[in-house]
């Protein structure tokens, strides 16, 4: 049987002695061959293949534990379906680098926005709601997650809407990076005697100060800082959970420069309009 020194097989696969000698200790490429007076690895010529699957993988960024389950599929298909979700992340990440440079070149060549806010009286209300932890770093994940089952959940449930899709974000979600987040869809009636999916809240009432954010959630934080900065200017802030309304979003059309976001900040003192 023909064996390769490990120096060799490096050459052959542009992988390093290094890289090499931690795939061993991981389990990820055992070498054929090692010797056991001074531990020098040897590998057969139809490991080569093997080791450039495994550099290809590492450089499209997949993790040793993923790649291992690739090697160790049982047929085609599962291996497949392996590397094609993580192909499908990186799609995502692809297209959340593409949207955050875009969001970038605003920030940086168009002027802070200008915006109108509305001072807001809101009665109680009964909402169907959903609470979970999310991070401010993967918001897309938790938010259609979370609609997609509250929408099925209003559907089960034979209650009717009275309103957008809207969220409560406590002050330690910004604070911290993560934190538990609620989402609700205002609702009237009564659910079906089999039980409502998603649980049953009632928001108190509030007084808010509130701005529409145009466009998609990258740059949300434009319309939250001029906000913010309108609320801080006149001392009027409150300690409270900020809330968003989803008057126009993903469920509504994939054109993001069409969304629209009410973002609600809590203050002590309004002009009165009840909502």
């Amino acid at each position: 049987m023909t064996l390769l020194a490990i120096g060799d097989f490096a050459t052959m696969t542009y992988l390093s002695v290094k890289a090499l000698r931690h795939y061993h200790d991981t389990g990820l490429l055992i070498p054929a061959d090692i010797d056991p007076a001074t531990g020098y690895r040897r590998y057969r010529p139809d490991q080569v293949p093997v080791a450039q699957v495994i550099r290809r993988l590492r450089d499209l960024g997949m993790p040793l534990e993923e790649i291992r389950a690739v090697l160790d599929a049982p047929d085609l298909a599962a291996r497949n379906a392996g590397i094609g979700a993580h192909l499908r992340r990186m799609e995502r990440q692809l297209e959340q680098t593409q949207a955050t440079v875009a969001s970038l070149r605003r920030l940086l060549e168009e002027p802070p926005p200008s915006i109108a806010v509305e001072y807001r009286s809101t009665a109680p209300a009964r909402v169907l709601a959903l609470s979970c932890r999310a991070a401010m770093d993967d918001p897309g994940q938790w938010w259609s997650e979370a609609f997609d089952e509250l929408r099925a959940a209003l559907v089960a449930a034979g209650l009717q809407r009275l309103g957008p899709d809207g969220a409560l974000y406590p002050p330690g979600f910004f604070q911290y990076g993560s934190g538990e987040v609620t989402a609700f869809i205002p609702v009237a009636g009564r659910p079906h005697p089999a039980g409502c999916p998603a649980g049953l809240l009632e928001l108190p009432g509030t007084e808010l100060a509130v701005a529409v954010h145009r466009g998609s959630f990258g740059d949300l934080d434009r319309t939250y800082g001029a906000l913010g900065s309108f609320v801080a200017e006149r001392a009027i802030g409150v300690d409270g959970a900020i809330r968003e309304n989803y008057l126009v979003t993903a469920h509504d059309t994939i054109d993001e420069a069409s969304h629209e976001t009410e973002v609600c900040w809590p203050v002590f003192r309004t002009t009165t309009r009840s909502t």
